[in-house]
């Protein structure tokens, strides 16, 4: 079951949304295959330390995280990948690496590319390696209020 923190704040927000089952994946590729859904749609979770603040970045899983250019972004000095150690706490109720990009759920700042907007809906880890949510990027926008980049970049 999607985590009840997440589907709580999006009941009590009035959004429609939709579950998705899959059999347990751990990467965006394994994901998006397992559950039939374009890569460019399916919106990944990236933890990164920006000047030693944890932060998430979401983009599609079809891509991934030019570093510098999100530095350059944020007129950061060091932008760099946190390690699982560093975040895992942070999350309690979710399985490592499969937070949902509700950052602001637990007070940590959401960075999302710019990509994302290009479709109508992205899905997203519920919390856990086995449920996805599908819901409108109008909706995701609205409540998490993320800092929308251009940092993503395609996979070579």
């Amino acid at each position: 079951m999607p985590i009840p923190r997440l589907i709580k704040y999006l009941d009590v927000q009035g959004v429609k949304y939709t579950k998705i089952e899959h059999s347990p994946a751990y990467t965006a590729a394994e994901i998006a295959a397992v559950a039939h859904v374009p890569g460019k749609e399916l919106a990944k979770t990236v933890m990164v330390k920006i000047d030693g603040t944890i932060s998430m970045v979401v983009l599609p899983s079809s891509h991934h995280i030019g570093l510098e250019a999100l530095r350059h972004e944020l007129k950061a000095r060091k932008v760099q990948l946190a390690t699982e150690g560093e975040f895992k706490d942070l999350f309690p109720e979710c399985e490592l690496g499969a937070m949902p990009p509700f950052g602001n759920l637990w007070d940590v700042p959401v960075y999302v590319a710019s990509l994302l907007r290009e479709d109508r809906e992205i899905v997203f880890n519920a919390g856990t390696h086995r449920q996805l949510i599908r819901l409108a990027y109008a909706d995701f926008e609205r409540l998490v209020k993320p800092k929308v980049l251009e940092f993503a970049r395609i996979h070579a």
